[in-house]
């Protein structure tokens, strides 16, 4: 699941070199925290988070097979 999330991330932004993907593994969860170059953070985010929302949501979905609850965190550079 990182690798659609540093797709996805890849494919909404200008600089796509200075996306960073991370993965943080618990228990019952698991956390992607998506870093962008500062000029890239509004085409991440999209209008009123609908893009981060759809990213989520796609996130969601996959992570039903894992039986793990998934969180994207977009971090600010």
């Amino acid at each position: 699941m990182k690798n659609l999330v540093e797709s996805i991330a890849k494919a909404l932004v200008d600089k796509p070199e200075d996306v960073n993907v991370s993965e943080i593994v618990g228990q019952d969860t698991i956390v992607y925290e998506l870093k962008v170059a500062k000029e890239d953070m509004g085409r991440v985010l999209g209008r009123k988070g609908r893009n981060a929302n759809a990213i989520r949501v796609l996130l969601g979905a996959a992570a039903g097979k894992h039986r793990k609850k998934v969180i994207l965190e977009i971090v600010e550079p």
